[in-house]
């Protein structure tokens, strides 16, 4: 495509009713041949962010100046494929053996659904799926999260609201979204053409009667498998206090909203808490069919040449494999808390990865920073899973789930 030339990345949606996004930052006109893994890392965040920021006609959704080399994930986990022999996907064990007589039974069921395996698309980091139609095989996964639904469309942050940290990730976006009634008009409809993924919405709001207010209008809707509530807003009726850091207010949220649900209620945890463990004892208690952590850490990045914060809104969300061990420990601990379904996320890239999750208690997993470095992160997540049973005769990936051995 000649420099300067754009191409619609949604078609169907009229440029009357959004901002276009500056010519000299489209998505489609930068480099796409760049050498280095920062580079590379660059453009995916940048592309993935313009494509959404198209929908609520944010300007510039330029991310701050990245540091270091590159977002410090182990290059084998990134790596692409370009025609070098003996190429391996990231998420392939060491040793795997061809032609094992086990074919591993990747199938999980998690809060009254039936998936064909554990590995899930993690909301803010998938779109609403179906923009990723012609980059992954759909089918290949288990489930997508939707990016989180309001009532009213969103825009989110002024930019800078992505930020590279040392191993990991800042983000910012500040929930931007269509909205519920452009969602069902445009975006869920053609996730009908995958019917083996499963597609989960998650939902947000800053008062107990909007996040009802948005469920009851997806009730009608075909197609929704279930709902994750992201329980890390800020409740304005409340102070300001995130439901989901108050267990008074994460319990009324979760009745609430279980109340009027017709699909399985999943509860996203939020880690900036003393207790997480007690959390999700209330969010069970009120009736949620599972829970799934941890969601993103407080965190903040300075520029020292600039003396100022690199992040328009001061703070934001770290993710990525710095926060894997941590995301760890609370699965773990969370898992000897509580009996219902565990989805668990925080730093997954490889297939190792999941299952030290799964071990520690999670029935399914969700991969999202990743996918900014490899938009098909989870495809081959779900492909190296298999693998791994298979070299490591697992013949049920389910059996892994809560599988942790004492050290004695």
């Amino acid at each position: 495509m000649p420099r300067g030339q754009k191409q619609d990345l949604n078609p169907s949606v009229n440029s009357s009713h959004r901002r276009e996004v500056p010519e000299a930052w489209d998505a489609l006109t930068l480099e796409s041949a760049r050498s280095s893994m920062a580079s590379t890392t660059f453009n995916l965040i940048l592309r993935i962010s313009e494509m959404t920021a198209r929908e609520s006609g944010c300007a510039d959704v330029r991310p701050a100046r990245l540091q270091g080399d590159g977002l410090m994930i182990n290059p084998r986990a990134v790596q692409r494929q370009q025609g070098t022999r003996g190429a391996r996907s990231f998420a392939t064990p060491k040793g795997r053996e061809e032609n094992r007589p086990v074919k591993p039974d990747m199938r999980v069921s998690f809060a009254g659904l039936e998936l064909t395996n554990p590995v899930i698309a993690a909301s803010g980091t998938f779109g609403y799926g179906i923009e990723f139609e012609e980059i992954v095989s759909l089918e290949k996964l288990g489930a997508i999260v939707t990016k989180g639904i309001s009532l009213e469309p969103m825009a989110g942050h002024a930019p800078p609201r992505i930020v590279q940290t040392a191993a990991g990730m800042l983000n910012a976006i500040g929930l931007q979204n269509v909205g519920v009634e452009d969602f069902l008009e445009r975006k869920l409809p053609p996730m009908s053409r995958h019917p083996s993924c499963k597609v989960i919405v998650n939902i947000f709001g800053h008062t107990v009667n909007e996040y009802v207010g948005v469920i009851d209008r997806l009730n009608d809707a075909e197609g929704i498998s279930a709902y994750e509530l992201n329980a890390s807003c800020p409740n304005v009726q409340a102070g300001g206090m995130a439901f989901g850091t108050d267990p008074y207010s994460l319990e009324e949220l979760v009745e609430r909203t279980k109340r009027v649900a017709i699909h399985p209620l999943i509860v996203k945890l939020s880690p900036n808490v003393t207790s997480i463990g007690t959390m999700a004892r209330v969010a069970a208690e009120a009736g949620a069919d599972a829970v799934s952590l941890v969601n993103t850490f407080l965190a903040m990045s300075i520029d020292a040449e600039t003396r100022r914060p690199r992040l328009s809104n001061v703070s934001g969300g770290l993710s990525g494999p710095a926060i894997k061990p941590i995301a760890l420990r609370m699965v773990y601990g969370v898992a000897r808390a509580v009996n219902i379904p565990i989805l668990g996320m925080g730093g997954i890239i490889t297939a190792e990865d999941a299952v030290e999750f799964m071990l520690a208690g999670a029935t399914a997993v969700e991969v999202g920073t990743a996918s900014y470095a490899d938009p098909r992160a989870a495809e081959r997540l779900a492909t190296g899973l298999e693998s791994w049973c298979k070299s490591h005769d697992v013949e049920k990936v389910a059996s892994l789930t809560r599988g942790l051995k004492s050290r004695e």
